[in-house]
């Protein structure tokens, strides 16, 4: 069976940070949206992180997901060189604790956004999701599974509030 040709990339910054965003592949693949990874650093590797962007759109990617820790230009050296919607994922660590990722994210220039989501496990979920929502807005195939998604969020909330309502009921006032 032939593979879907990818509509997203995950880029990341180290190998060290693909523990964090392989949560971001499985959110993808949940909602059927073919993917590809590679590790391209904006310091290290900077003429093949440009040329990865410029190519991106001809190969068929839509989205670019990029996650980077420290002085976290990745999203934006992306972002450069290309038209595709970026979404930076800040990667936590070092002597900031991952505010200076956050920061470099997000702090661009006019005319290179890069949509920037939270530090931490939320953040690589939230990007496959925005990555989903921005697919779904010419899929409605996949809006009708992104909506399906919203109502297990809210059903685990629903549940979660049940327990907790349940516990408050069996115990006795201090």
């Amino acid at each position: 069976m032939k593979k879907a040709k990818p509509e997203v990339a995950i880029v990341m910054g180290s190998d060290s940070d693909w523990p964090l965003l392989k949560d971001a592949a499985k959110t993808l693949d949940s909602f059927g949206i073919p993917f590809e990874v590679r590790v391209l650093s904006a310091h290290r590797t900077p003429e093949e992180a440009g040329e990865f962007a410029r190519s991106a759109s001809g190969r068929g990617l839509k989205i670019i997901v990029a996650a980077a820790g420290g002085a976290a230009h990745l999203g934006g050296v992306l972002a450069a060189h290309t038209c595709l919607p970026v979404i930076g994922i800040p990667v936590k660590g070092g002597a900031l604790n991952g505010v200076d990722a956050l920061l470099a994210t997000l702090q661009m220039p006019a005319g290179i956004p890069v949509a920037t989501v939270t530090l931490g496990s939320a953040g690589p979920v939230n990007a496959a999701v925005l990555a989903a929502q921005i697919l779904a807005l010419g899929n409605p195939g996949l809006a009708r599974k992104l909506a399906g998604y919203k109502e297990g969020l809210k059903k685990k909330v629903a549940e979660g509030n049940a327990r907790v309502q349940a516990d408050l009921a069996g115990s006795t006032p201090a």
